[in-house]
């Protein structure tokens, strides 16, 4: 399930430390809150690769693992404050500063196509 995202260029972060440089970086930065749940299979990360399609997009991509990298997703979570926690969830930064979130129910029951439709627009406006 790890695996998944790492294979389409998503760097795993396992550590608080790691999040941190990640999210906080100049430019823009997907962060993917993977699960093993049927949602984040079926919808989640499919729809993060598709959106990935297009001619805008992240310039960083990375994703926490929940229920795995317990302190790293601890971490993120403080960065999508003042949404609470989630997963799966996917988060957009730029420079720093959160522009953009799905929480589960804007993930749970919608198509991978439509996470990725999603996505991308956002990808238009932020990057």
């Amino acid at each position: 399930m790890s695996t998944d995202l790492v294979s389409a260029g998503f760097e795993e972060l396992k550590t608080p430390d790691q999040v941190d440089k990640a999210l906080m970086q100049p430019g823009t930065v997907l962060c993917v809150v993977n699960s093993v749940c049927g949602c984040a299979a079926g919808a989640a990360r499919p729809g993060a690769k598709m959106s990935l399609r297009g001619d805008k997009r992240p310039a960083k991509l990375v994703t926490v693992f929940a229920g795995v990298d317990t302190d790293a997703v601890n971490q993120a979570r403080k960065h999508f404050l003042p949404y609470p926690p989630s997963s799966p969830a996917m988060a957009i930064f730029k420079d720093g500063k959160l522009v953009h979130f799905l929480e589960r129910h804007h993930i749970e029951g919608r198509s991978a196509d439509m996470i990725a439709e999603n996505l991308m627009m956002a990808y238009e406006e932020f990057c």
